[in-house]
């Protein structure tokens, strides 16, 4: 197929990897990697300018979200099913566990990055509640 009319990309490694950039939006995916295990978790982040949406395509997933206030407020997991679009709303601190034959299509926009995220170490409570909740 001509890359003039179509554009087809695959990313099968570890981690994080935005594959579709074009105008304001991003399509990346997520993988497993060490630092997405739950007892690995020791931060959550939030977008202070966009919403970021998730999809399940395969294996296991759930959102931990910490609310939206200054700081993580409490633990909330959101077990995704395949299928489903999960939209984590602008402000709220969220982060991602996964089984290692996991993949997450993100949607989000595409200057989504360190300049315009905070990040908020997590508490040993919260960290605890993380792992006992996988």
């Amino acid at each position: 197929m001509e890359k003039s009319l179509l554009e087809i990309k695959r990313y099968d490694g570890e981690g994080y990897r935005p594959l579709i950039d074009f105008g304001s939006w991003r399509v990346a995916v997520l993988r497993w990697l060490p630092g997405l295990e739950p007892e690995n978790t020791d931060r959550m982040e939030r977008h202070i300018q966009t919403d970021e949406v998730f999809v399940l395509l395969e294996g296991q997933a759930s959102l931990i979200l910490g609310g939206n206030s200054l700081k993580v407020d409490a633990v909330r997991p959101q077990k995704m099913e395949p299928g489903y679009f999960y939209n984590v709303k602008q402000n709220v601190w969220h982060s991602v566990v996964l089984s290692r034959d996991a993949t997450v299509l993100i949607v989000e926009e595409r200057n989504t990055g360190v300049a315009n995220t905070e990040y908020c170490e997590l508490t040993s409570e919260f960290r605890k509640e993380i792992i006992d909740l996988a």
